[in-house]
């Protein structure tokens, strides 16, 4: 019988899970994550905020735009300037 733990056992925590889908580019303009949508303060604060701040983030998460869904305007724009 072996001492070693799986390595999946290791990281399960009782705490709530982080919304990274492992897409990790800040949009310039939005200031967030493309992946997660969370900013990237919300993102470094993660492991030490309490379940009550991740879980108020992650209830709002579904609400915000990480990207434009609008174009910038490519060529035409940028001769237009």
């Amino acid at each position: 019988m072996s001492d070693t733990v799986p390595s999946n056992l290791v990281w399960k925590r009782n705490e709530i899970e982080s919304p990274c889908v492992q897409i990790c580019v800040i949009h310039p303009e939005t200031r967030l994550c493309a992946g997660c949508a969370r900013s990237i303060d919300e993102i470094g604060a993660w492991s030490r905020m309490s379940a009550e701040a991740r879980s108020a983030i992650m209830a709002e998460l579904p609400t915000r735009q990480a990207a434009p869904t609008t174009r910038r305007g490519g060529r035409n724009a940028r001769l237009k300037r």
